[in-house]
């Protein structure tokens, strides 16, 4: 997917997303295998309020791919859930 189009997908309704997508788009994502690249296409399409309660640590994901994306985000953007 075109880099300015995901750009575009990480600015969402929320400032506290923005944070954490738009640093994670510039500095983790293109290092990343394709396969995790697709998962974070597929994240973007969720909600902005499933979004922020599981990069918070609020709640995970019930779906496991979506958890592996979640936690490749928060383990690269300081979010760390214990």
């Amino acid at each position: 997917m075109e880099i300015n189009r995901l750009a575009w997908g990480c600015r969402r309704g929320m400032l506290e997303l923005d944070l954490v997508l738009e640093p994670f788009l510039a500095n983790i994502y293109p290092g990343l295998p394709q396969a995790d690249k697709e998962l974070f296409w597929a994240l973007l399409e969720c909600e902005d309020q499933d979004l922020f309660g599981w990069f918070m640590g609020h709640r995970d994901p019930e779906d496991e791919e979506t958890l592996k994306i979640v936690q490749i985000i928060r383990d690269n953007t300081g979010l760390r859930v214990d």
